[in-house]
């Protein structure tokens, strides 16, 4: 046999074992030949993972290889890695797809970033409907144009059926931090407006809502959304001190770590926190509070007092903002380390602490 022959007769073979492996396992759905590297591996990847990308992506190297010299011009390098594992992977409002673009776009842009490439890694669990798949990437094609940021680089892993949960994604983003922006914690100072682009709780209801054995009916819908363009509009409009996505532990656990860290109070006004009834409600009802539900479409902003309302009219401006709100300030320490307060509607204070223990376990 010659080698021509060889190479042909063994991808018959190939293709052979792999179709009758899919079907196998039902017409349609991943099978574990999909992760082996051959031919079903390639199939896959052309058919579902190539759409996420353009030229990049396309190439299929090993590595992809950015020209980014006139996207730095002067500025910094940003970085993120992001892991979600969802469940479920659909539900209203979004879907992990949707939800793994959004995450890193987000990380990027609250940290002052300009996002530009995201990478993606998909563990995908054997018997996962290849329809389902789809779905979940054309989602992610959908947010990334939204974004305008472009998947460069990827990985596809099968695990057994059992030894995973449908689809894991890892999303790797790069962003631009231009010279001029410099935000964190350490800057924040006694006085200080916190704003926040709009309701607070949407996304972790939302999950909650579609969730086996809990599902319940409520007009609630995730939050996901890109944040990138607002945040730019914020920063343009006003000196930002600190910002930062309150996803995982909500609103509270987010602005009680930066108290910490900055060595401050941050004092919230209840009268003020943007809370839908129907997330109050659906609260109320599971026993959790809603400002440590997640959040995958706000931003919390430390600002000076004095660029408060050129930052709100910045966020009001904006489809995204247009329900934004000055919902707490800075104070003064008032303990031996800096600590996150509520000011109730009755004038008393409490202490709202960090998050101790997942109200809701797999929620992005």
């Amino acid at each position: 046999m010659d080698e021509a022959t060889g190479e042909a007769t063994g991808e018959a073979t190939g293709e052979a074992a792999g179709e009758a492996a899919g079907g196998a396992r039902g017409e349609g759905v991943v099978a574990l030949s999909h992760g082996d590297g051959g031919l079903m591996t390639r199939r896959l990847v052309n058919d579902v993972f190539l759409r996420l990308g353009g030229k990049v992506l396309g190439r299929l190297d090993d590595a992809a290889v950015l020209d980014v010299v006139a996207d730095l011009a002067g500025g910094r390098l940003a970085c993120t890695t992001d892991s979600f594992v969802v469940d479920p992977i659909f539900f209203p409002g979004g879907d992990i797809g949707r939800l793994a673009v959004c995450g890193t776009v987000n990380d990027l842009a609250v940290s002052g970033a300009v996002p530009r490439f995201l990478a993606a890694s998909f563990i995908l669990e054997e018997g996962l409907a290849i329809a389902a798949l789809q779905q979940v990437v054309d989602s992610m094609v959908r947010a990334a144009a939204e974004a305008k940021v472009e998947v460069v680089a990827g990985d596809t892993k099968v695990v057994e059926r059992g030894h995973g949960d449908k689809v894991f994604i890892t999303t790797t983003g790069i962003g631009f931090v231009p010279a001029k922006v410099e935000l964190g914690a350490e800057l924040i100072q006694p006085g200080d407006a916190v704003l926040i682009n709009g309701a607070i709780g949407e996304h972790g209801l939302a999950v909650l809502s579609a969730r086996p054995g809990l599902a319940f009916k409520t007009a609630v819908k995730s939050d996901c959304a890109p944040l990138a363009d607002l945040v730019a509009r914020v920063l343009a409009a006003a000196p930002v001190r600190f910002m930062r996505d309150p996803t995982r532990g909500g609103v509270a656990t987010t602005l009680g770590e930066a108290a910490l860290s900055a060595g401050v109070d941050i004092v919230l006004d209840e009268e003020r926190l943007p809370l839908t009834p129907a997330v109050v409600g659906g609260a109320e009802m599971l026993g959790l509070d809603p400002l440590y539900l997640a959040n995958e479409g706000k931003a919390v902003f430390v600002v000076p007092e004095a660029a408060a309302a050129a930052a709100l009219a910045a966020l009001r401006g904006h489809g995204l903002g247009r329900a934004a709100g000055v919902i707490g300030r800075v104070e003064k320490r008032s303990g031996d380390e800096g600590r996150l307060f509520l000011r109730t509607a009755l004038g008393s204070r409490r202490r709202l602490p960090l998050l101790s223990g997942e109200q809701l376990p797999r929620i992005c």
